[in-house]
């Protein structure tokens, strides 16, 4: 594994299957984890909100037995104009990894060249590199070997698209993405995907139709129609995003077995309807869990500790 981990892709395919086995010992067997990153400081900065990532990652780092020092973008200089690259030359005098949920994508990139430690994409506009362990995860707990399933992602073409097209086309998974006309994923995104799904015996399938592909889906997926950053835009997104809700209709279409994912938070009767979200084919109290244990291993696995 490289030294930063600031896409899904910046893992093999067997790197990741490696990960989410360590993932799963470390859920199972907490108590063995405990106490391996004595020693060790880990900077969380935060320059977007955060709930799921914020605590797991802080809490991930007390269980393992190393110290997280926790950041907004406000409380470093970063507020007074100095530059990412000095931060992370900085921080690497301190701090043994630095975890950063930023906006662009380059400026993990230009982070990572300046620091000395690993750097780690807890969520960037481009992707959610983080967000995908645990979802990869949570399906491989609920559907066994992920090989040949078939994961459906519907709404926005986003980060969280991103990741799961990455993650699970190296998985060897069918990801099918549905949205509007005009928020498909970024090509680049595609075509790459669709070049590990060849190696993998995956697929990619990107269309505009929600319904023809939640059909036999194993996984139905979805996330906020606005992201932060896209409020401005919620009342007009909503009129072209509602054909792709996560309905019971669309549940029961999909199939019996179907697992329904949601990276949270979540507007309850828009990208969901609450029903599914409360259902007994949800899964996502179980997926928002699963980041404490997946970034648990990552931690690991960072500090080569596991």
């Amino acid at each position: 594994m490289e030294l930063d981990y600031l896409s899904v892709d910046d893992l093999s395919p067997k790197e990741l299957g490696e990960l989410l086995d360590l993932a799963a010992d470390v859920k199972a067997r907490p108590d063995a984890y405990a106490g391996r990153l004595a020693d060790r400081s880990v900077a969380l900065i935060f320059e977007k909100p955060s709930t799921r990532t914020r605590v797991s990652f802080e809490v991930a780092c007390v269980q393992l037995g190393a110290h997280p020092v926790v950041l907004s973008s406000s409380e470093l200089q970063l507020g007074r104009g100095e530059t990412i690259e000095d931060t992370g030359r900085v921080l690497s005098r301190y701090v043994d990894a630095i975890v950063l949920r930023t906006f662009e994508q380059e400026r993990l990139e230009v982070l990572a060249a300046a620091a000395d430690v690993p750097v780690v994409n807890s969520l960037s506009d481009f992707e959610h590199p983080c967000q995908a362990l645990a979802d990869l995860l949570t399906m491989r707990e609920r559907l066994g070997a992920l090989e040949g399933r078939t994961l459906t992602y519907l709404g926005d073409g986003n980060n969280v698209a991103h990741s799961l097209l990455l993650g699970g086309a190296k998985a060897g998974m069918r990801v099918r993405v549905a949205t509007p006309v005009g928020f498909e994923p970024i090509p680049q995104v595609v075509q790459r995907a669709g070049a590990l799904a060849v190696e993998s015996g995956g697929a990619v399938e990107i269309s505009n139709d929600a319904s023809a592909a939640a059909k036999g889906a194993d996984v139905l997926y979805t996330d906020v129609w606005a992201s932060m950053g896209q409020e401005a835009e919620a009342d007009e997104r909503m009129l072209v995003f509602t054909p792709y809700q996560v309905t019971q209709a669309l549940v029961e279409a999909a199939g019996d077995d179907v697992v329904v994912l949601h990276c949270l938070p979540a507007h309850r009767g828009q990208e969901i309807a609450a029903e599914v979200m409360d259902g007994p084919r949800s899964a996502v109290w179980d997926q928002a869990e699963n980041r404490l244990h997946t970034q648990k291993a990552l931690l690991l696995r960072l500090f080569s500790a596991a």
